[in-house]
């Protein structure tokens, strides 16, 4: 049996290799039809329902008028196909996968920030403008989050690289070298 981490890959690349040069455009209509899409009653899986589903949001979308999007028609076929292959269970994981390879493509740069207290807005655009600046991001997505046991500073996170710059991590690091000193017997330096 696959994982779900191996469906949200395979399934968020075939997404962006179908909608192509309409990606982005594509995501936002379907990040804006699961949310309804979801909402329906009953079961959603199979073939049978699929067909149904295209109707409704077909419908929904306009009608049948010649007018439509292709980015709005790769979006419809594409939650009409989960549907229909029984995987529309990994929509959320989809579109937070698909998001952060269209963010990657665009040079926008994730990052987790987790401070001892509120940042004030200023000190969250300053952060915000030099991260930028150093990385040369098109932009940056910041995540804050309010850990008091920091104790004090912050600790940034993107992509499996972080910078402890917490006074929890300060005086952890000041403990562990410490600790290694009188393990060591002392230093002869």
């Amino acid at each position: 049996m696959y994982s779900r981490a191996f469906h949200t890959r395979r399934w968020s690349q075939a997404f962006l290799s179908v909608s192509g040069e309409n990606a982005q455009e594509a995501f936002l209509y379907f990040k804006a039809l699961v949310s309804p899409v979801k909402s329906m009653h009953g079961v959603l899986s199979g073939h049978s329902a699929a067909l149904m589903l295209e109707k409704i949001l077909r419908e929904s979308a306009g009608g049948n008028s010649g007018d439509k999007s292709p980015a709005l028609e790769y979006a419809i076929c594409f939650i009409c196909l989960l549907v229909e292959k029984k995987c529309f269970k990994y929509a959320d994981a989809l579109m937070e996968n698909i998001e952060q390879k269209l963010d990657e493509q665009n040079g926008i740069l994730d990052i987790t920030l987790e401070a001892a207290s509120p940042l004030t807005a200023e000190l969250e655009k300053e952060l915000t403008r030099m991260i930028k600046e150093k990385t040369n991001a098109a932009g940056i997505k910041m995540k804050t989050h309010v850990k008091p046991e920091l104790l004090g500073g912050f600790l940034l996170r993107t992509h499996g690289f972080y910078i402890d710059a917490s006074l929890k991590g300060q005086l952890q690091k000041m403990s562990d070298e410490l600790t290694a000193t009188i393990w060591t017997g002392g230093s002869n330096g």
